[in-house]
């Protein structure tokens, strides 16, 4: 599957679609290509237009007069016929007539409207004086074809060579700020509109309507609805289909109302609107009553409208019948009408029947959208086989076609064969070649992501490199989205986020991308740096964008902030979103906060959307505090949910074993790890198996443990021998410290946690030449100690700590906290563990050496910068050591302070000289 073999196996068909006016004009400086290179080759038959062929004595009259040439070019213009205008062309050029501005435009005009925009930049750029025809022709070519941004650079251009737009270009420049929702160039559009006095233009005026709504600012385009004196259909139409694609669905069917209320009679454009409004809010009674309206107007042969019909009637309650009934009256249904019965329905029984009845009529074979129909429909309800069945057998296969299978694939979890297929499709199924799209390249790479695929997803980036597809916005964002997922390669994510950055302006879906791959590898601080610049830029962060910094903040234990973006979630409405609210849940419950975390569980519950999510999140939450028996319990409430309980998942499980580890609940644990496959289907996976053997190990039952590492269907990996490291620890085992030892040695030489612990073993029995040895072992083996670090936020600012460090601007009063603590603490009772810390140097440098690690500097911090009796949270990457834990119940006491310590395995709640873990840790 090797993608780089196969780059040389297409030939490019593929031409620069907007070569640069002005470098300082380009938003895409760093590509050497542009946003998109496909070469769209118009379909034409040879009964269309006459082969043109040119005797030398008609070349001499054609020199004389353009006039005829004129006519056959505007004809070729309005039949899209670009074989018969690429040989026209060659004509006028033998003929020396390209000079002449109108041929010229007519040529620009066919060319764009074709989307073949690399001939008719060279006509513009060869053209002496280009003229507003010429100007207006190409912008209206890249508005027409989406490309916004294209269109908006040839008005900038245009605009500075002092060529001033008219009522018909405008239309297509306002067109163009409503595709890339860009407000700000609209308003400045809108401005030179004003100056010129085209205003009251009716197709400007709906223009500008239609733009202000799309970019979100429906008061405006509802005030210059008003300004319009004479409102047509078409003004209407600009309004309420706005209002649809923004979601406005209700104030779109009130509009409708007052227009059909005042005389104005909808056209097929309106039904069509009114009928997607019905879809969206469910309304099938009003849906029915368009149908009327459609009917009494004459508009059942419209097969745009009647597409919207159908796909009504197929999702709106219980109207299949209906749906069937609008479609078998169809004269001949297209591939949005077969989608629409076969995919959106999503009965596999009636699409099974459908697809019988369509075998025997023979379509299958002539119909390539019933194909793909048949494709989609079967995919969406499960039946990839049946789908893939159907796929196999179509003689004919578009890009439509791959790309329905390929999808179909992806989405029934089949990711390998997804990816399979897609390099079928770019080697060519039985020698013939399909050309992939954007859409294609999207699929492809949210199967890389769940894959995690790196090498693929590097294959298929050098592919849209190579194609021109770089510069998509669903490519580049699919991009990030894919390296992000990918364990480690979040720098290359970042890499693609900010070339593009250069050359255009991010949107939502592109920070989301980033900021979401930052947080899922633990790069917190830069997701919230990425949130600040988004917001620096105007955009504001959506529920998708709230729930990834959510879990950013729970990896930072930035408490502060996370309540920030909480407020931002209640201020927007976002608490009804799932996602924000099991990430509020995660996020209170990692920043040590259980109270406001069991807040926004019952907040989800309450609202009766909690799922297996919510309740794993809060689980999980308890045992990572101590709270065992609390989590046990919520486990059974979970259970008996509503009526038939919410299913656990392998994660809930994990969870449930984990607060019983945490707690020492040995029988309970045993009952659920013996039982969740019998009672919840669920096989006991690896990380299952790493929690029993915690657990036993902490409990003591070593025999047990190393049974059940003996006995399970897997490889101990390096988590389970580091388990058995720690029990040996806890209860002084040498023998079992040094197995599990030498096996860490060969899984993770690279660790020093290994040598460290297996050192304090041998210390705590007082075997010193051991622990000389392993000193030795360390430094001849270059090891070094991974250096603790802790953190601690205040002020909305998170400040690190290392060991002794003496980089933060209050170190001297930080230092002369922790003298006085000690004096304090030591006058209570605290006598410092020396023996824990293996460095070669005198007892007084030793307890030098205690007193200043990270999380005992972080406290220390804490107590100077934060309000009285307001609860210290500080996060440490390595385990909390036993005398910073006994001196924090000494601190927590004499300060009278609550102190919430994250280390890597758990939570540490210090009270009043006690701490949560009970010491069992």
């Amino acid at each position: 599957m090797n993608l780089q073999r196969l780059l040389s196996l297409q030939k490019s068909l593929y031409q620069r679609i907007n070569p640069p006016f002005e470098q300082s004009l380009l938003l895409i400086p760093k590509f050497k290509h542009s946003p998109r290179h496909i070469l769209s080759w118009a379909k034409f038959s040879e009964q269309e237009l006459p082969c043109i062929t040119i005797s030398s004595t008609e070349k001499g009259i054609l020199s004389s007069t353009s006039i005829s040439l004129s006519k056959l070019l505007s004809h070729i213009g309005a039949t899209k016929s670009l074989g018969q205008g690429l040989q026209l062309q060659s004509l006028v050029s033998k003929s020396g007539l390209l000079a002449d501005t109108k041929l010229s435009n007519h040529l620009i005009n066919l060319y764009s409207k074709c989307g073949v925009f690399g001939n008719a930049r060279k006509l513009l750029d060869e053209c002496p004086e280009p003229d507003l025809v010429s100007w207006s022709a190409l912008i209206s070519g890249y508005a027409q074809n989406g490309m916004g941004r294209e269109a908006l650079l040839a008005f900038r251009v245009m605009h500075g060579s002092g060529i001033m737009c008219n009522e018909f270009g405008f239309p297509s420049v306002l067109k163009a700020c409503a595709i890339r929702e860009d407000l700000g160039t609209g308003k400045q559009v809108h401005g030179i509109v004003l100056v010129t006095g085209f205003q009251f233009d009716v197709f400007v005026a709906n223009s500008l309507v239609v733009m202000y709504a799309k970019c979100g600012e429906s008061e405006d385009s509802m005030r210059l609805f008003d300004e319009i004196p004479e409102r047509n259909v078409v003004t209407w139409n600009a309004l309420f289909s706005s209002y649809v694609h923004a979601d406005s669905c209700k104030s779109a069917i009130c509009l409708f109302s007052e227009m059909v209320s005042g005389g104005t009679k909808p056209d097929n454009f309106g039904l069509s609107c009114m009928f997607k409004a019905c879809t969206a809010i469910g309304d099938a009674r009003l849906g029915r009553k368009t149908h009327g309206y459609l009917v009494k107007l004459g508009y059942e042969s419209d097969q745009f409208t009647v597409n919207a019909l159908v796909d009504m009637y197929a999702k709106v309650g219980d109207l299949v019948e209906e749906a069937l009934v609008v479609f078998e009256n169809m004269e001949e249904p297209d591939i949005v009408s077969w989608n629409a019965i076969i995919a959106e329905m999503g009965l596999k029984e009636q699409g099974s029947q459908l697809h019988a009845m369509l075998i025997k009529m023979d379509h299958m074979k002539a119909d390539l959208f019933v194909g793909v129909g048949l494709v989609d429909m079967y995919s969406k309800c499960g039946s990839v086989e049946d789908a893939r069945m159907v796929f196999k057998a179509m003689p004919e296969k578009d890009v439509i076609a791959w790309n329905a299978m390929i999808s179909g694939l992806s989405h029934s979890g089949e990711d390998e064969q997804s990816l399979a297929l897609f390099v079928n499709m770019y080697k060519g199924e039985e020698g013939v070649i399909c050309r992939f799209n954007q859409t294609t390249l999207s699929t492809v790479l949210k199967s890389t992501a769940t894959l995690e695929n790196v090498n693929f997803c590097r294959q298929v980036h050098a592919l849209s490199v190579k194609r021109g597809l770089l510069c998509d916005d669903y490519v580049v964002n699919s991009l990030i989205d894919s390296y992000g997922k990918c364990s480690r390669h979040t720098e290359e994510a970042g890499k693609i986020f900010d070339e593009y950055e250069a050359a255009a302006h991010h949107d939502q879906v592109s920070f989301t991308s980033m900021i979401t791959a930052y947080s899922r590898c633990g790069l917190g601080e830069e997701a919230l740096k990425l949130l600040k610049k988004m917001q620096g830029m105007g955009l504001w962060p959506d529920e998708f964008v709230c729930s990834s910094i959510l879990n950013a903040c729970a990896n930072l234990s930035a408490y502060e902030q996370g309540k920030q973006v909480h407020v931002h979630v209640l201020k927007n409405g976002y608490t009804s979103d799932i996602f924000a609210g099991n990430s509020l849940v995660n996020m209170y419950a990692k920043c040590g906060s259980l109270d406001e975390a069991t807040r926004a569980f019952s907040k989800i519950n309450e609202r009766g959307r909690g799922n297996v999510v919510s309740w794993s999140a809060m689980i999980g939450g308890l045992a990572q505090h101590g709270q065992g028996k609390e989590a046990l319990r919520l486990f059974d409430q979970m259970l008996e949910e509503e009526e038939e309980g919410i299913a656990p998942n392998h994660v809930t499980l994990v969870s449930v074993l984990y607060a019983c580890s945490q707690a020492g609940l040995v029988d309970e644990a045993k009952r659920y790890f013996q039982s969740m496959e019998h009672l919840f289907g669920i096989k006991p996976m690896h990380e299952h198996y790493a929690c029993m053997i915690d657990l036993l190990g902490r409990a003591g039952k070593l025999d047990e443990a190393m049974e059940l590492v003996n006995t399970m269907p897997y490889e101990a990996n390096a988590s389970i021998w580091g388990s058995l490291l720690g029990a040996a620890r806890i209860h002084k085992n040498i023998e079992l410290g040094e197995r599990a030892a030498e096996k860490l040695l060969t899984l993770e030489p690279e660790k020093s946690g290994t040598h460290i612990l297996l050192a304090n073993i041998y210390a705590s029995v007082g075997m010193w030449k051991n622990v000389s040895e392993m000193r030795r072992l360390m430094r001849e083996s270059k090891v070094k100690k991974e250096p603790g670090m802790s953190w601690i936020e205040v002020k909305d600012t998170i400040y690190t700590f290392l060991v002794g460090d003496r980089s933060h601007p209050q170190s001297e009063k930080i230092y002369e906290k922790l003298d006085e603590l000690k004096d304090r603490m030591s006058k209570s009772g605290y006598v410092p563990m020396l023996e824990i810390d293996l460095h070669d140097v005198d007892p007084t440098e030793k307890e030098l050496l205690l007193l200043h690690h990270s999380e005992k500097l972080a406290v220390a911090f804490g107590l100077l910068a934060t309000p009285p009796q307001a609860p210290i949270r500080v996060k440490k990457n390595l385990r909390i050591c036993i005398d910073c834990h006994t001196a924090f119940k000494f601190i927590s006491k004499l300060e009278s302070r609550e102190l919430i310590v994250r280390d890597i395995n758990r939570y540490h709640h210090f009270r009043d000289g006690s701490c949560s873990c009970g010491d069992y840790w």
